[in-house]
């Protein structure tokens, strides 16, 4: 069924923080949203997938092994398959992430990651 989908509403719409919330797919990829703050996440990488970072509120910074870079509201950032990375989460930040579907697990979540389904 194809339908319109409000980011906004859906981020904001996510209870608890660092819950992701499945709320598309597209050609493999799992499009997800999540609301985070207080938190660094381990250095990782996916070795399959590249990740796309978008930043629907808030900021957040993220550090790969040689650079750190800042996301603002309305900025997004690629980072290529391989590449180790962690996002750094000051402030309240309300992001979407898409990536190949089986990419994201527990390990590389910080130990929050759970497969929710489409909502």
């Amino acid at each position: 069924m194809i339908q319109k989908v409000n980011l906004a509403e859906k981020v904001n719409s996510v209870g608890p923080l660092f819950q992701y919330l499945e709320i598309g797919r597209l050609n493999g990829h799992v499009l997800n949203v999540l609301r985070a703050e207080n938190r660094t996440l381990d250095f990782h990488c996916h070795e399959h997938s590249d990740e796309l970072f978008y930043v629907i509120e808030g900021s957040f910074e993220l550090e790969l092994e040689a650079s750190l870079t800042r996301l603002d509201q309305g900025d997004l950032m690629i980072v290529p398959k391989g590449t180790r990375h962690r996002p750094v989460c000051k402030s309240l930040v309300k992001c979407l992430l898409i990536e190949l579907g089986g990419t994201l697990n527990r390990e590389n979540t910080g130990g929050t990651y759970e497969r929710n389904g489409s909502k």
